[in-house]
């Protein structure tokens, strides 16, 4: 269902989740919340390397991952310094949970919402979507994104507005944007990312 264009440094991993139930109906346990924590214990932390190595991965289509356009794990390091975070959903916090700590960008978006054929590829030049209720918009334009039938919907920095979750999502998609640079990290946040979902009752298999 997901087909991923060449590229010399992306390592993508992508997991489809099945939730028993909508997500408004499951909380998020306050234990869990609370590995939203720099001093939480997690099996693995980020740190500089880690952080320039996926402004790499980002920059090779000719993307600019700096300012507001940074990459989403790097928003997700201040906003927990910052203490701005609150919980969303099971299915977004426990992304911001394992993002956080790995240091890798991740989306998760509403699979329902989505259009097939799914690919994985560089957003042409002048590409752009809107990305929050507030209908701001981010220039794509040699970005890594997630683009369905109708155009690109998911990226490392800011997931679209059309395919984000909502209290009725059952069935998610997410997309860890690792890097060849990082051997063996994807594959280890992927492991650790599923097992936290599975933990508390969803059901996962590869996309």
């Amino acid at each position: 269902m997901l087909t991923i264009d060449p590229h010399p440094l992306l390592d993508l991993r992508a997991f489809i989740t099945d939730f028993q139930e909508p997500l408004a109906v499951i909380p998020t346990p306050p234990d869990l919340f609370a590995l939203m924590a720099e001093n939480a214990a997690a099996p693995m932390h980020s740190n500089d390397d880690v952080r320039e190595a996926v402004r790499a991965l980002l920059r090779h289509g000719g993307f600019k991952p700096t300012g507001r356009s940074k990459p989403a794990s790097e928003y997700l390091l201040k906003a927990v310094r910052d203490k701005l975070l609150t919980s969303i959903n099971l299915a977004v916090d426990v992304c911001n949970i394992v993002s956080f700590h790995s240091g890798l960008p991740i989306s998760v978006v509403d699979l329902d919402k989505t259009r097939e054929p799914l690919r994985v590829g560089i957003a042409p030049e002048k590409a752009s979507y809107v990305f929050n209720a507030s209908e701001q918009t981010i220039d794509l334009g040699g970005l890594l994104c997630l683009i369905d039938e109708d155009g690109p919907c998911a990226n490392a920095v800011k997931d679209a507005q059309r395919t984000k979750t909502d209290v009725a999502t059952r069935r998610t998609l997410s997309l860890i944007w690792g890097t060849t640079a990082l051997p063996g990290r994807t594959a280890q946040v992927e492991e650790w990312y599923r097992s936290l979902l599975e933990s508390h009752g969803a059901a996962t298999r590869t996309a």
